[in-house]
């Protein structure tokens, strides 16, 4: 399991100049050398002398499953990285500690007020392709599974992107998603355990689209000045993520985890994320690069997590039996 070490940054973080351990689950691509951590430990380092271990998982779904399985035992102060799709499902571990965080300044489209779950970024799931190879994107969901292009996606098992597209069918075809994965797997070269295996074999030219998010068109644009990536807009509307931080109750360190909550929300913290781990901000008042402004803006369907927390063990029986080749 890979581990790094970050160091937290202001003296209102921290509470004081004293050396202090925070263990922190979230997802391996949040820190990679291209992610957010390298440049949020940057940011930290400045005021503060508290180390965070962060341990990574594959995914914000591969984080709810170690949790289950370590209970109050687990050695994570905070978890960071699961979606709003997973946050009910995760509230019935009973492990979650409430926040007692303020949520003003955050965005008022978000209608977010749990109080046990903060918000650190939101993105919508979307296809991309390269526009350079292809002239003419598929404009719907439905387009895209009855065509013949090929396709990568994530596996809603242990991936929140997987689980998105799982949404995503689920509110299109309803009843009938069934016979969409089947059709869809026609067509499918690989289904992958997380983002960064799927996302990295299309840039190999692995297939025609790739499940990724609405703002990846960014990260191509600012960090490589190649604008060929596109994400293509559905007519039927897209699902949204919105990726959330929390506190353990078995954490011997709920202070400190709690201030850390507060730092992601903070305008420090918002400026770093978007432009690093490439997602929008959740707090108001952001400056982004231009870019930003020319990403699709869909509208937003899907589910509620209520509904998702009912229903995700059906949905995934059946896109195993449905998907299967």
């Amino acid at each position: 399991m890979k581990k790094i070490t970050l160091l937290l940054s202001s003296l209102a973080l921290c509470g004081a100049a004293q050396a202090a351990d925070l263990t922190v689950y979230t997802y391996d691509s949040f820190n990679s050398e291209w992610g957010p951590g390298p440049k949020l430990e940057a940011a930290f380092e400045k005021n503060c002398d508290c180390d965070i271990e962060i341990v990574t998982v594959e995914d914000g779904v591969s984080i709810l499953n170690r949790l289950r399985i370590e209970g109050d035992r687990s050695k994570a102060d905070v978890i960071m990285g699961i979606d709003d799709a997973l946050l009910e499902v995760t509230r019935e571990t009973g492990l979650i500690a409430d926040h007692e965080q303020s949520l003003e300044g955050l965005k008022a489209e978000l209608k977010w007020d749990d109080k046990q779950f903060v918000p650190f970024d939101y993105g919508y799931f979307s296809f991309i392709y390269d526009s350079s190879k292809i002239k003419e994107p598929v404009k719907s969901l439905k387009e895209l599974v009855e065509s013949d292009a090929s396709v990568i996606y994530q596996d809603p098992r242990t991936s929140t992107v997987g689980q998105g597209l799982l949404l995503w069918m689920k509110s299109v075809y309803g009843d009938k998603s069934d016979e969409a994965w089947k059709q869809l797997a026609g067509h499918t070269v690989t289904v992958s355990k997380g983002w960064w295996e799927a996302y990295s074999m299309f840039l190999k030219d692995g297939s025609d689209y790739v499940l990724s998010y609405n703002t990846s068109p960014a990260y191509h644009v600012v960090s490589e000045e190649k604008t060929q990536y596109k994400a293509a807009l559905f007519s039927e509307g897209h699902v949204a993520q919105v990726e959330v931080a929390a506190v353990l109750k078995s954490s011997k360190k709920q202070e400190l985890a709690k201030q850390f909550l507060g730092f992601l929300t903070s305008e420090e913290a918002q400026k770093i994320l978007p432009v690093a781990n490439w997602m929008m901000p959740v707090r108001d008042g952001i400056e982004l690069p231009e870019i930003f402004d020319e990403l699709i803006q869909p509208e937003r369907i899907g589910f509620t997590p209520t509904e998702v927390a009912e229903k995700r063990a059906d949905w995934i029986k059946e896109w195993r039996t449905s998907a299967a080749k």
